[in-house]
């Protein structure tokens, strides 16, 4: 499902797709399936650094780690600020198989990412251009670049199959 982004800039009309893009979102969705195997809603994150470097990763632990806060995002931008031994992150790219929520996309222009790559949309609490579009409000203090939707099929199976798991 495609959302109705709140900004001019459609994810056809964002940032020329890096060739890399695949293979890092293939990584974010392995740690989204070992997250769901763990019992944890399947959000995978990879932080990368300018050159295409891993310097932070995260999935989901807040069934775990009794956090409201573990998100995917969240602890990979925590992995990424304590690699680089900075907070802000403005050479990054952040890949994550689910579009950002709220708290994540806040996250997200604090530490100044640069480019945000989004596997599949979240329509009903994304907050990078279908629910909401915080990364790229031009009230902010800073805008991210957004490529949107790169494996809505792939990576919304896994989150689908994670509940009908858990609903039958």
């Amino acid at each position: 499902m495609t959302p109705q982004p709140h900004s001019p800039v459609t994810p056809a009309a964002g940032p020329v797709p890096d060739p890399r893009y695949a293979a890092w979102l293939a990584h974010a969705l392995d740690l989204a399936r070992a997250a769901g195997q763990a019992g944890e809603v399947p959000v995978g994150a990879v932080v990368l650094d300018r050159d295409g470097g891993v310097v932070g990763v995260g999935a989901n632990a807040r069934e775990e780690s009794g956090d409201p806060t573990a998100h995917a995002e969240i602890l990979a931008l925590r992995a990424a600020a304590r690699h680089t031994g900075s907070w802000r992150l403005p050479e990054s790219t952040l890949v994550v198989t689910l579009e950002p929520c709220v708290m994540c996309a806040g996250a997200i222009v604090a530490a100044r990412v640069r480019t945000l790559v989004i596997g599949a949309w979240d329509p009903k609490a994304g907050a990078c251009g279908s629910v909401w579009d915080l990364v790229r409000d031009t009230r902010a203090n800073h805008w991210v670049e957004v490529v949107g939707a790169l494996d809505e099929e792939g990576c919304g199976e896994v989150l689908r199959a994670f509940f009908r798991e858990r609903r039958a």
